[in-house]
């Protein structure tokens, strides 16, 4: 499941429509920098996940930047409280205190959102 957020240079760039030139390239960095930001703000190894590139939109040149990482959508929307069984075992195995525990059924107390998307776009203006 991939995630993206745009950034739109505004109404000059949909003007001139320039691949290449000066309004190219001050895309690019703004939107390298809210990548950055993106990376350092993701939590784990999402980060890896997290790329930028700059493309034709319908409305000029955009910065586009996705988190190709398969649990995104639930980081940045949260969960609800939920229940976690084994698929292909008879008990799921994990650890706690460094002690090894098995159980049949996890109640998982669900996640906060955490929209570091959002966040990194409001830090990288």
């Amino acid at each position: 499941m991939s995630v993206e957020v745009r950034l739109d240079q505004g109404r000059l760039a949909r003007f001139l429509r320039l691949r290449g030139g000066h309004i190219e390239r001050r895309l690019a960095r703004k939107t390298k920098r809210v990548a950055d930001i993106a990376r350092n703000e993701a939590p784990g190894r999402m980060g890896q996940f997290v790329d930028w590139h700059i493309e034709e939109g319908p409305s000029g040149l955009q910065g586009v930047i996705t988190c190709d990482h398969p649990a995104a959508r639930f980081v940045l929307d949260g969960t609800r409280p939920h229940i976690i069984r084994p698929r292909h075992a008879k008990a799921l195995r994990f650890e706690v205190d460094g002690g090894v525990v098995y159980s049949a059924i996890v109640r998982h107390p669900g996640t906060r959102a955490n929209n570091f998307l959002r966040r990194a776009l409001r830090l990288g203006r």
